[in-house]
């Protein structure tokens, strides 16, 4: 028996029962661990069916193999894997599953799935020695890419957000420049962005504000890295700008990615180049996670990024 969850059309979550049958051939029993909560999470719980599509019932797991099916190779019972969501009992195919090393970091930490996004954000920014880079959004994503940037030969690395804890942590990070756009003037700063040649926005915030910003500091010919997703139906942009810019705009969805990025990621948790542990601000189980997600909706600027243990 296994317990998950399910969101509801006005964005309630149901914690729900289910049976779970010995695994199939190539797949493999996976048990606990601990699963992520991704904003698509959240703006499922606050829009319910409004938002389309509704998120899944988790996608950001980690778990232990408690059985194995027929003719599986490479895991073994008791081996931590990155896969499946909030089932506290799931079976998994072995082309869905990536074995995790030996390692003491909780679970919480291992949260693989939006690390390998991360690794495909920074991927598509084709970074080159002395290139200057700006981040526009620096919630959970924004900060992991930035983890990713620091390892890179960068001339200039300057960071965006409206949240002080978000950029207080960004300098925490190493990060050296910083601005909340909340205390400065935009336009002002938009234009110095504009002068200093930068070649590469990685637009991480999700709104339209951020792409506008985007847009306005990337230097003509450059390249806007747009990970964040708008979600919603519609979003604008300038036409002339764009025109004018010259600059190429790059969707960095994991759908785009032109590797196989977990393996990838996971060595980087492992060896250290991203570290989830100053960004996991809120953890709760499975039982407790409508609980948390009614506070996470209504607003907390505490917030960067939830996981849900699953025993």
């Amino acid at each position: 028996m296994s317990q998950t969850m399910r969101y509801l059309p006005d964005g309630r979550i149901e914690l729900v029962e289910q049976d779970v049958p010995d695994p199939g051939a190539q797949e493999v029993q996976v048990t606990g661990g601990a699963c992520g909560i991704c904003s698509w999470d959240l703006v499922t719980a606050k829009l319910g069916d409004q938002m389309h599509p509704m998120a899944p019932p988790g996608h950001e797991g980690v778990g232990y193999v408690s059985k194995v099916g027929t003719g599986v190779t490479g895991v073994k019972e008791g081996d931590r894997v990155a896969g499946g969501g909030f089932a506290t009992v799931r079976n998994l195919s072995t082309n869905r599953l990536y074995k995790i090393p030996e390692s003491e970091l909780p679970d919480k930490y291992w949260i693989v799935e939006p690390v390998s996004c991360a690794v495909t954000g920074v991927d598509h920014c084709q970074i080159k020695g002395g290139d200057r880079i700006a981040v526009v959004g620096c919630g959970f994503m924004g900060l992991l890419i930035l983890q990713g940037l620091l390892h890179h030969p960068l001339d200039q690395l300057i960071v965006i957000d409206v949240v002080h804890n978000r950029l207080d942590l960004a300098k925490q990070l190493g990060v050296d420049e910083v601005y909340n756009t909340t205390e400065i003037d935009t336009a002002e700063l938009a234009a110095d962005l504009k002068a200093r040649e930068i070649d590469v926005v990685v637009d991480t915030s999700g709104n339209q504000g951020g792409l506008d910003l985007a847009t306005d500091i990337v230097k003509r010919g450059g390249r806007i890295n747009l990970f964040g997703w708008i979600k919603g139906k519609t979003a604008t942009f300038d036409p002339t700008k764009w025109h004018m810019g010259g600059f190429t705009i790059m969707n960095s969805t994991s759908s785009a990615k032109i590797r196989d990025t977990f393996e990838a990621a996971i060595r980087m948790i492992h060896n250290g180049v991203f570290d989830l542990e100053p960004l996991v601000t809120h953890t709760a189980t499975l039982e407790e996670y409508p609980d948390l997600m009614q506070g996470l909706v209504a607003g907390d600027p505490s917030y960067i990024k939830g996981v849900i243990t699953l025993g």
